[in-house]
């Protein structure tokens, strides 16, 4: 199977291993020539909360979610290593219920690859809190590489 699109999916938590997930997604589009999507989903909460600080004053349901993804840590970071990497890259985002809205991404943009990354939780809190990252990877319709950083919201 051919490797044409890869989709980076990444949430605010990703801010601090923004590098690591950029030469992660290199490793894999750069040889094969294949395209980047940075996808970035949100909650209408996370909007509500975050909306003022990157500038934006329209309610949630008046909103392009690519426009709030393109301006939302750590999509520019990202978008520059691959800008200075010569990878094609695009940005997609969506206001929902994120696990599902990342599979749905996938599946609109035709990804062969996704990469997701994930942080420690205890057993005890992944049957309380749930697990994005684990929802996406039991849902996704490609391969999933898991990056998990140990050191990132422990």
């Amino acid at each position: 199977m051919a490797i044409d699109t890869v989709l980076l999916a990444v949430g605010p938590m990703d801010t601090v291993r923004a590098p690591e997930l950029a030469e992660t997604v290199l490793e894999i589009a750069e040889p094969l020539d294949a395209k980047v999507v940075i996808g970035h989903a949100f909650t209408e909460d996370e909007y509500e909360d975050i909306h003022e600080d990157i500038g934006f004053d329209a309610r949630a349901d008046d909103i392009d979610p690519d426009e709030v993804a393109a301006e939302r840590a750590p999509v520019p970071e990202l978008a520059e290593r691959f800008e200075e990497a010569g990878v094609d890259y695009e940005i997609k985002g969506a206001l929902g219920e994120v696990s599902s809205k990342v599979v749905d991404m996938a599946v609109d943009v035709d990804a062969d690859r996704m990469v997701v990354g994930g942080r420690r939780r205890s057993p005890a809190e992944k049957a309380v809190l749930g697990s994005v990252s684990q929802e996406i990877i039991l849902s996704a319709p490609c391969p999933v590489t898991y990056f998990r950083d140990l050191d990132v919201m422990e």
